[in-house]
């Protein structure tokens, strides 16, 4: 089993990132999808091994574009998600996912918590640390070949 705590969209705002921080230690990845890439540059320095972090439209030199990552027999695609065009639909993502096998695609930009499976691939988003909503994130567990994300609001 491999534990992932996701999140996008700080924006600048570290507050929500400081209230799940703690939570970094106990999961196994760590992965920021963009906007708000150098919020995260601390956490990559204490967590190297484990932490990736995308760069998304409002990042300018902090971060990669996209991640494949592989655990548990499954491969998981990383991104902001602007590329894809993920505002007007997923179809974009779900695509990008399945020419590089992946089953997972992990994505940001439109602030809004959302899983739903397109095309056969399972696409989530975690929402957006920053307030422009309820702030959320995603705990994400892989086990044996099976995705199970939980959208998990901050306080």
């Amino acid at each position: 089993m491999k534990t992932f705590l996701v999140c996008s969209d700080s924006h600048g705002r570290r507050g929500a990132l400081d209230r799940v921080r703690p939570l970094i230690a106990e999961n196994d990845f760590f992965i920021h999808l963009g906007d708000g890439s150098s919020d995260a540059r601390e956490i990559l320095s204490l967590y190297p091994e484990k932490t990736y972090i995308c760069r998304g439209n409002c990042d300018f030199a902090f971060g990669e574009a996209e991640y494949v990552l592989q655990a548990e027999g499954l491969s998981v695609l990383a991104c902001h998600g602007h590329r894809y065009g993920v505002k007007r639909g997923l179809e974009g993502l779900a695509a990008r996912a399945k020419q590089l096998g992946c089953e997972v695609a992990l994505y940001g930009h439109t602030h809004i918590a959302d899983v739903r499976t397109v095309d056969g691939v399972l696409c989530v988003n975690p929402g957006a640390l920053a307030s422009y909503a309820e702030a959320s994130y995603c705990y994400l567990v892989l086990h044996r070949g099976k995705a199970t994300p939980t959208i998990v609001p901050v306080s």
